[in-house]
């Protein structure tokens, strides 16, 4: 009895293991997809759809043991957290990331016969389900590590390359790698046009986005009309926005030869480019405010008792210590461009968007991947990256909002 006692009681032993549950339900969810759904499909060519193949099926027993092997060890290490398993968690997780472009090789040699030219290996639902909850254990152990950011820029550009060269070199059947393949100078023009449409509209946002939250600091009046307008603005829907701008830019131009020598038109880069600045301002604005206005006056204050001017302690003390704030403001404008320039791909702006709306039309998720991935991808690594570049910038006994403790 004396033995029985001094056992712990089972809520005393759950509260001792403490485990991660975010983890533990992340990782739960993929085993079972795993086993549940299709990992990839073969299909005989782009037309007819394809049939679709189980873990086992794909890979074999021992690839299947293998990944369902790593799954439960990571879910094991999720129980009893810690910094030590964690570090080997997060390690796990990089491997399974690296290694699934390895598996659609495997799949790949396992289902696609060499007397069929035309088939085509898609990734199956588990598949994305796992690279998407593996991307989500990654943030977790992030947070939980406290690592700083540029870890994740460099995991993404790592596991992107791997992926890259597996699909270029090794994956001639991968579909995706097909149709990159059979429209590789329209992707990298797209590819162009995407960035510079992002990049122009961001700068502009930057350069109107100071001078309006110097204003709205100077006038108080103009503070309340602006963000009126900006709101109202970002209320709005992205295709009826760039609908607007059609009209007035079409008269412009007619009016105007020079713009029309330019190429302003009502379609095209014009009013893509209008409507992404007009959607960019309000956060850049408001993170350009308040980064500004957070500045201690004592700080300002002792600046002016060093002799400086008005314009010094602006460009020399105001601007840097706004720096971090600031850059948050134009993260999420960079992140925020970069899915609405998709959209611009409707009024004949190019960019990845036309090959969204190009696979829609022909039902084709090929092409629409082949332009929905690299605006994600894009999109992680401007926000990783511009976040990194805060963090640097941030004074160390700051923390950034959202981070775990």
């Amino acid at each position: 009895m004396a033995l029985l006692d001094a056992l712990p009681s089972p809520q005393m032993a759950w509260r001792q293991w403490r485990p991660n549950s975010v983890l533990v339900v992340l990782l739960s969810v993929m085993l079972v997809a795993l086993w549940l759904f299709d990992v990839v499909s073969v299909s005989p060519n782009r037309i007819v759809s394809g049939q679709g193949a189980g873990l086992v099926e794909a890979m074999g027993w021992l690839g299947a043991l293998l990944v369902s092997g790593v799954t439960i060890t990571l879910m094991l290490l999720s129980l009893q957290p810690g910094r030590q398993n964690y570090q080997v968690a997060l390690v796990g997780v990089c491997l399974l990331l690296l290694l699934m472009p390895f598996g659609l090789i495997v799949a790949s040699d396992r289902l696609v016969s060499s007397d069929m030219p035309q088939a085509r290996l898609n990734m199956g639902m588990a598949y994305w389900l796992m690279l998407s909850l593996l991307l989500l254990c990654w943030i977790e152990l992030r947070l939980r590590l406290a690592l700083p950011r540029r870890w994740t820029v460099l995991m993404l550009l790592g596991v992107a390359l791997v992926w890259w060269l597996c699909a270029m070199w090794a994956l001639e059947a991968l579909a995706l790698g097909q149709e990159f393949r059979a429209r590789n100078d329209e992707f990298w023009r797209a590819l162009r046009q995407h960035i510079t449409l992002v990049s122009v509209s961001v700068a502009i946002s930057i350069g109107l986005g100071l001078s309006l939250a110097m204003l709205m600091r100077r006038y108080a009046n103009f503070q309340k009309v602006a963000f009126g307008v900006l709101n109202f603005l970002q209320t709005i829907p992205s295709i009826a926005l760039f609908g607007l701008m059609l009209g007035p830019l079409a008269w412009l131009a007619a009016q105007w030869p020079l713009l029309s020598r330019l190429g302003v038109s009502g379609i095209g880069w014009a009013p893509a480019l209008l409507a992404l600045v007009a959607y960019s301002l309000l956060p850049m604005v408001r993170n350009t405010y308040i980064a500004l206005e957070q500045v201690s006056p004592e700080t300002l204050e002792a600046a002016r008792g060093m002799g400086m001017r008005n314009s010094q302690r602006f460009w020399q003390v105001r601007l840097p210590l706004a720096l971090p704030v600031l850059l948050e403001g134009i993260r999420i404008t960079s992140v925020q461009a970069i899915g609405l320039t998709a959209v611009a791909a409707l009024i004949g702006a190019g960019g990845l968007g036309a090959f969204i709306f190009q696979g829609l039309g022909q039902a084709a998720m090929d092409m629409v991947l082949l332009g929905a991935l690299p605006i994600l991808i894009l999109a992680l690594i401007a926000d990783a990256g511009l976040g990194a570049l805060s963090d640097i910038l941030r004074p160390k006994n700051t923390v950034r909002p959202g981070d775990a403790q």
